[in-house]
């Protein structure tokens, strides 16, 4: 009776504590309780005796979706009067991402003098323009610009 008094379950000859519906009773022994089932789907069984709680699932960090790449557009090449590209970089993810941007600046024939870009960081949903700086001493042979129209995402922020 100690034990049952500690553990705050009686026999199952007074109507308290705990009992398995399906569990034969012949008043000989005390009842201790159920087995605890688990499976979350597992019912009880018996003559109506009660229903055991649902299992609550613990809490757990649900894992984002990944990140879709952006997109990049050129707005204006660079000049000797103004040796920055100017490029309109879009977020379509609905989170502050940091994405890749890459251009490349060609002479007439189609040689590439240079690339240049980095990681920009912008808004979820957002588009940001950004000047790309063409630090190239054949700035004067500049004559078209390319911007990758694909920026990669890199990571979330």
């Amino acid at each position: 009776m100690v034990v049952l008094a500690l553990t705050g379950f009686s026999s199952g000859r007074d109507g308290g504590g705990c009992s398995n519906s399906g569990q034969e009773h012949d008043g000989s022994a005390p009842d201790v309780g159920a087995p605890v089932s688990s499976s979350p789907t597992a019912s009880p069984s018996g003559d109506g005796g009660g229903s055991q709680p649902t299992p609550t699932p613990s809490p757990s960090r649900s894992k984002a979706p990944p990140l879709k790449d952006g997109t990049a557009v050129l707005v204006r090449c660079v000049s000797v009067d103004d040796p920055y590209a100017t490029v309109e970089i879009r977020n379509p993810n609905g989170r502050d991402a940091v994405l890749n941007l890459r251009v490349s600046f060609a002479d007439a024939n189609g040689f590439v003098l240079m690339t240049a870009g980095g990681q920009i960081s912008v808004p979820a949903k957002d588009t940001w323009t950004y000047r790309v700086p063409a630090k190239s001493p054949h700035l004067d042979k500049i004559v078209r610009c390319d911007v990758d129209p694909v920026a990669k995402a890199a990571w979330a922020t």
